[in-house]
């Protein structure tokens, strides 16, 4: 599959997921697994409590960037047994930092309550039935949904970018790309 249709892709499956399940967190990583064609359901169930800012509370960063970082550091980031080796990690938090860098272009923000306001000019609290209703007829999940396939991309094109890197180094691929 080629890199345009990879990334057409990922957005398309991303955005479905949301709209269709929500979890911007699963939503995102589960889009770029899919893609990949890697199956780790551990990981993807691993994102359930990123969502909306980490457990719906909006206070922390997107769950969309969370996933997407999730993915990034799955195929970049330091295994246990190298966790006393602190330049181990550094290659997938340089990752991350290029991710969280254009998704904050891309969005003004990485908190999620900043982008509901951006967005809806108020903050939804998903656990009260009144927000929830609010949320819904203000477009919420269309709006959230987009953002989760632009972030999924985002992701997919720094992983498949690094990978041509290493490619190009002659390091093995290991990427299991159907």
């Amino acid at each position: 599959m080629d890199k345009e249709k990879m990334l057409r892709e990922v957005y398309d499956k991303a955005k479905q997921g949301e709209l269709t399940g929500g979890n911007c967190a699963q939503c995102s990583i589960a889009a770029i697994f899919e893609v990949l064609g890697v199956d780790d359901e551990n990981v993807i169930r691993a994102a359930t409590g990123l969502a909306d800012g980490v457990g719906l509370s909006g206070d922390g960063h997107c769950g969309a960037l969370s996933g997407g970082t999730m993915a990034i550091s799955y195929f970049f980031g330091r295994k246990k047994e190298d966790m006393s080796r602190m330049g181990k990690q550094l290659r997938a938090l340089l990752l991350a930092k290029k991710f969280h860098s254009e998704f904050v272009k891309e969005f003004s923000t990485c908190r999620c309550h900043d982008i509901q306001i951006k967005q809806f000019g108020r903050f939804f609290d998903l656990y009260n039935m009144e927000d929830l209703k609010a949320a819904q007829a203000a477009g919420m999940a269309e709006q959230c949904s987009t953002l989760v396939g632009k972030a999924a991309r985002m992701a997919l094109e720094i992983i498949l970018e690094e990978k041509e890197q290493e490619a190009k180094k002659g390091k093995p691929q290991e990427l299991p790309v159907v």
